[in-house]
């Protein structure tokens, strides 16, 4: 399996993901089985919306499944401490001042199924987050983005 396949993980987020995909075997498939089975029982299925949508409803929980299984396959646990100190690696925290426009932001860098930009958590292989890979606090990094060029100055990196 080449690099380019692993899906880098923190030991919390494959534990959280492994124990999604175990409740969603044990117990959502029997949720899910048991709405199909009362669906069922109320009769004429070309007619019946109930069933439909319970059978929509198990393609997309199977499709969940699927996916969890494979970024399971494919997961590498991450260790920070393997990372040198001072520099910007996937699971940094850093603060960077956009220049224009002289706004401050943290952001955690994850990999990038562990990505909500809500919580602060930029994956690494957006924009931003390829930007700030290898730097060091003080410099300032020119990234391109969807929205045009972007200029930060890199403040801390924890």
């Amino acid at each position: 399996m080449s690099e380019a396949n692993f899906v880098y993980l923190t030991k919390e987020r494959l534990v959280e993901l492994e124990k999604e995909l175990q409740d969603m075997k044990s117990n959502g498939r029997k949720e899910i089985a048991a709405k199909i089975a009362e669906a069922r029982a109320h009769g004429d299925l070309s007619e019946n919306a109930e069933y439909d949508a319970a059978k929509e409803e198990q393609g997309l929980f199977e499709l969940r499944i699927s996916k969890l299984e494979n970024i399971l396959s494919r997961a590498r646990v991450i260790d920070p401490s393997q990372f040198p100190d001072g520099e910007i690696h996937i699971l940094s925290s850093v603060v960077i001042k956009n220049i224009k426009n002289q706004k401050t932001f943290e952001y955690l860098l994850v990999s990038p199924e562990e990505a909500d930009f809500q919580a602060g958590k930029i994956s690494i292989t957006s924009p931003v987050g390829q930007g700030l890979l290898g730097k060091k606090s003080g410099e300032k990094v020119t990234v391109k983005a969807p929205a045009g060029l972007l200029e930060f100055e890199i403040l801390s990196i924890k």
